[in-house]
């Protein structure tokens, strides 16, 4: 008779054990697989050699299961691998979740989730556990970012003396687990001996922002993926100037949370919160404020009375955009199925203000209720969206482009007309946009006689801008100067004598900043500038299309369009690298009958801005065609998508040659857009 024998699993000591059949049993014992007999690490071995997990999969789940995880997390790896979930396995472990342009984000729940971090699901719709896995944002990730966050911070403070103790401030969206990664992150910046400080509920990017500087924090995090689908979430980091992350501390921050062993994370999985410092009604008045200070012209939006249609869509924008709006003298009429904050975001298929079907509730009420504007932000408040009413009484969607330009043209005129900027405009006064938001509003800069400033992709490269300006007349008033402190209309006479005025901000992805007050994209303040500019066309007796048509007179006809392909986990990465890897070996010569005439490389060449700074190396790729047309190509840093961005222009004669002219662009932009499409997917497979 056969002795039942029985060992331990695995070599190392630092996970959890698990009693195992040897082969000496399985020997004897017909019927029983092999498999049945591995070690969990056996069999990642074994599939890791058979080439069902990659190299770098092994790797990262060897690490994990070498460190102390909690039983639900290691069970729901042995799950994964019994089922031979190797595709899963493989994009949850492929890498490291890294930063981009908006800091970290990927995906919270898997897309097949194994029955032990699935849990008993809560009445908001989160599974028990953020799923396990280092390419996703889970527990563990995020204490991770946190740690090399506060270490770096902490190194940062010393180089410029004392000992002071790092303070750091979060606010988060309505997403799963939100709150959970929120009180993770504050609960390990104390314990790590830093000082914290936690909104009381869901609160805005826009105001995480501000509060940095007006609380004087040394660092910020805003958990969040803005409109990204239901299952992602992010960590969005700022530093010392309320803005998100550049070089150096970007890469500074990288390298310490490299440097961070999975070991360490366990004592901080269970979040203590005595010590943290909560923020509540205070916090939300002083960002009110600041917001309101978007208007340019308060007496127009009282006595105009705009009428808004508002959706928040499920998010943030709920608690600030509504008083904000009502403050100022707007009849605001909530979408009631909206309102709601949910994570789930029920009613959409995507909780994006770019897509129509996002904003065909808001449109709905509009038509309904006979509003002038359909207002929406997204889950943390820093887009906003709107749509229109035309000359035939019908709501029109505009896209971010056309948001933009409008607001750049009616500011600037604005400011020349309450004398902030001289009639003739200044080179000391500026507009700020990325080199893939429209061209139009280079047009409109330099017909009012200001600088314009192209960026990388990310308002954290426009928030950097403004940090420069700032610094400049720092150092030109002396170090007793309260740049803060100083009132805002003084303060942009002092930019314009000694520095450079910014006048406004943004970019294509609706995204915009109208002063430097706070530095990131601001929702809140874009649907109050939005309001004001509606209030100022209703005067004129004029509709928001006509007064767009009115700067395309002047500046000429410009459309954009924009292209995304999506390759999601691992393969997916494979293939967005292999079309910008082919971009630079082999740059496209020729789209149908029309030939390339420019070909820039931002990755290689050395490119400086309107300020002679030199542009940060990126793989963006800039291409021009012989008849005027262009187009950019970059990987996003948000989403797996790889996307194309095209610009098109031409002059007009006159409004009644207007309608010809559109007809005609569209037309051949649309073409263009199908040949750059199917070059990138043929690149894309090699």
């Amino acid at each position: 008779m056969t002795d039942w024998i029985w060992s331990r699993t695995g070599s190392n000591d630092g996970f959890r054990r698990r009693l195992r059949l040897t082969p000496a049993f399985a020997a004897t014992a017909p019927g029983v697989p092999l498999s049945f007999c591995m070690t969990l690490l056996d069999r990642i071995s074994a599939a890791g050699h058979s080439g069902s997990l990659l190299p770098s999969t092994v790797e990262n789940l060897q690490a994990f299961l070498a460190a102390t995880l909690p039983g639900w997390a290691e069970a729901s790896i042995d799950e994964l691998v019994t089922r031979q979930a190797w595709g899963e396995l493989n994009d949850r472990f492929y890498r490291f979740l890294e930063f981009g342009t908006g800091g970290m984000r990927g995906r919270t729940v898997g897309v097949t989730a194994a029955a032990a971090e699935t849990g008993q699901i809560d009445a908001a719709g989160s599974p028990a556990h953020a799923a396990i896995g280092s390419n996703l944002l889970n527990d563990f990730t995020l204490i991770r970012a946190v740690i090399g966050l506060f270490r770096y911070t902490k190194k940062y403070l010393a180089t410029r003396g004392g000992s002071v103790r790092p303070k750091l401030v979060i606010a988060h969206d309505v997403r799963h687990f939100s709150r959970h990664f929120s009180e993770l992150a504050v609960s390990t910046w104390t314990q790590l001996g830093g000082d914290a400080f936690l909104f009381a509920g869901p609160r805005p990017t826009p105001q995480l922002s501000f509060s940095v500087r007006w609380l004087h924090a040394h660092a910020g995090v805003v958990v969040t993926a803005s409109h990204n689908p239901p299952h992602d979430n992010g960590f969005k980091a700022y530093f010392d100037d309320g803005a998100q992350v550049v070089p150096p501390h970007d890469r500074g921050i990288v390298q310490e949370v490299n440097a961070v062993p999975l070991a360490e994370i366990g004592r901080f999985l269970t979040p203590r919160l005595d010590g943290v410092t909560t923020l509540g009604r205070e916090a939300d008045e002083a960002y009110l404020a600041v917001a309101a200070k978007a208007a340019l012209d308060p007496a127009i939006l009282r006595s105009a009375q705009v009428k808004v249609a508002f959706t928040n869509i499920h998010g943030t924008g709920a608690v600030h955009s509504i008083p904000l709006l009502a403050r100022a003298g707007c009849i605001v009429e909530p979408v009631p199925e909206q309102l709601e904050l949910d994570g789930r975001f029920p009613t959409v298929k995507s909780p994006n203000p770019e897509n129509a079907e996002a904003l065909a509730r808001a449109v709905a009420l509009a038509e309904a209720k006979g509003c002038d504007v359909v207002l929406a932000t997204d889950p943390d408040a820093d887009r906003m969206g709107c749509a229109v009413r035309n000359r035939e009484g019908k709501m029109e969607l505009l896209t971010g482009n056309q948001i933009g330009a409008l607001l750049a043209e009616y500011r600037l005129t604005k400011f020349k007309e309450l004398g902030w900027i001289p009639a003739a405009g200044s080179p000391r006064a500026c507009i700020v946009k990325t080199f893939v938001t429209t061209r139009l509003q280079d047009a409109i800069g330099t017909g009012h006689g200001v600088k314009v400033i192209n960026t990388l992709t990310g308002f954290k490269w426009i928030a950097a801008k403004m940090r420069g300006y700032e610094n400049i007349l720092q150092a030109k008033l002396g170090p007793g100067f309260d740049y803060d402190g100083t009132p805002f209309a003084d303060r942009a006479r002092l930019l314009l004598e000694h520095s450079t005025f910014y006048a406004f901000g943004c970019e294509e992805s609706y995204g915009y900043l109208p002063n430097d007050l706070l530095r990131d994209k601001d929702g809140n303040s874009a649907c109050l500038m939005f309001a004001e500019l509606c209030a100022a066309v209703k005067s004129r007796g004029l509709t928001v299309p006509e007064y767009l048509d009115e700067i395309y007179l002047r500046y000429g006809f410009y459309l954009e369009g924009v292209i995304n392909i999506y390759y999601e986990g691992a393969s997916g990465n494979a293939k967005i690298k292999r079309i910008l890897d082919s971009y630079r070996s082999q740059p496209p010569s020729a789209f149908g009958d029309v030939r390339v005439t420019q070909f820039q490389d931002f990755g290689r060449e050395t490119f400086r801005d309107a300020d002679g700074e030199e542009i940060p190396k990126q793989d963006l790729y800039i291409v021009t065609l012989a008849n005027g047309y262009s187009f950019a190509a970059r990987g996003s840093g948000t989403e797996p998508k790889m996307k194309f961005y095209l610009f098109a222009s031409e002059r007009v004669g006159s409004a009644s040659e207007l309608p010809a002219v559109k007809a005609r662009v569209k037309a051949t932009l649309d073409a263009l857009s199908k040949l750059i499409e199917t070059d990138a997917k043929a690149r894309a497979e090699g």
